[in-house]
């Protein structure tokens, strides 16, 4: 964990008098991902769990559909063999045909956010189908996943400087089907990194789609984490800040439960509230 945390002087002011000492930050670096040698994208990340970031992202995104169609990530290595940190390669089992037009699709979707809402949604609803999850969470579950997320933070805990994406299982009675901690937690400098960390890691374990869960981010629910939620089937996602319109209408159109504001004691469900068990 070192390694992600950087120490820089810093002058600090505290109850009218200034001292300086050490500030502890997160280490932000540039991610080059290619698909079979051949540049594709450079996203800004806090290094760490790389290869579920990059699965995460070529999943939610449409580029792949399933585990299978992911024959290989790895690491460029120099002419020495070194293994580049910031460079890493992968090898899609997608026939040309298939992966130009999704990525002539991607290209739709990404560049109509935005300007044209609902042409980005009618886009993904024909690549994402409803989801029709069953699953009901009583209120005292929601309310114990942010103070359970910040627990786990365990780089924010120092930085102050990350956000977090955090699944968790309901077990069937609408309570915690784990323990004290997260299925899986992730930490990023960037939000919609650390929820592509968290389903990179669900797909490359097998765990899609993931029915009976939570999705809780640390920040607020964008358009795009709604897409990443609704692509690996999670039907609630909750975050300790307010979603925005089209974050809305997304998840309205595709089955999704959206809680924003999770915070002191109270929370809101801005659609599909039947999932939560008010009564």
């Amino acid at each position: 964990m070192n390694d992600l945390i950087h120490d820089h002087p810093a002058l600090k002011w505290r109850s009218g008098a200034a001292h300086r000492e050490l500030d502890h930050l997160a280490v932000e670096e540039p991610l080059e991902i290619r698909l079979g040698g051949t540049r594709f994208t450079v996203t800004m990340r806090t290094p760490g769990h790389d290869e579920e970031l990059v699965a995460g992202f070529l999943m939610t995104e449409g580029f792949i559909a399933t585990r299978a169609e992911l024959a290989e990530i790895r690491r460029v290595r120099d002419r020495r063999g070194k293994a580049e940190p910031n460079i890493v390669d992968v090898i899609l089992a997608v026939p040309a045909d298939a992966l130009r037009k999704r990525l002539r699709r991607n290209f739709t979707i990404s560049s109509s956010c935005g300007l044209c809402g609902k042409t980005s949604i009618e886009s993904l609803r024909r690549r994402l189908a409803p989801l029709s999850d069953a699953t009901v969470v009583h209120p005292d579950f929601l309310l114990g996943l942010g103070p359970r997320m910040r627990t786990a933070q365990e780089i924010f805990a120092s930085t102050g400087g990350l956000h977090a994406a955090a699944l968790f299982r309901v077990a069937s009675n609408g309570r915690d089907g784990a323990g004290q901690r997260p299925d899986v937690i992730r930490e990023d400098i960037g939000r919609h990194n650390a929820v592509d960390k968290v389903i990179g890691h669900a797909l490359m374990a097998g765990m899609l789609p993931l029915a009976g869960t939570v999705l809780m981010v640390s920040g607020r629910q964008s358009f795009e984490i709604v897409q990443k939620a609704a692509a690996a089937g999670v039907p609630i996602l909750a975050g300790v800040s307010a979603p925005s319109s089209l974050a809305v209408e997304l998840a309205e159109s595709l089955g999704i439960t959206l809680i924003g504001f999770m915070r002191e004691g109270g929370f809101n469900v801005y659609c599909h509230a039947g999932r939560v068990a008010t009564e």
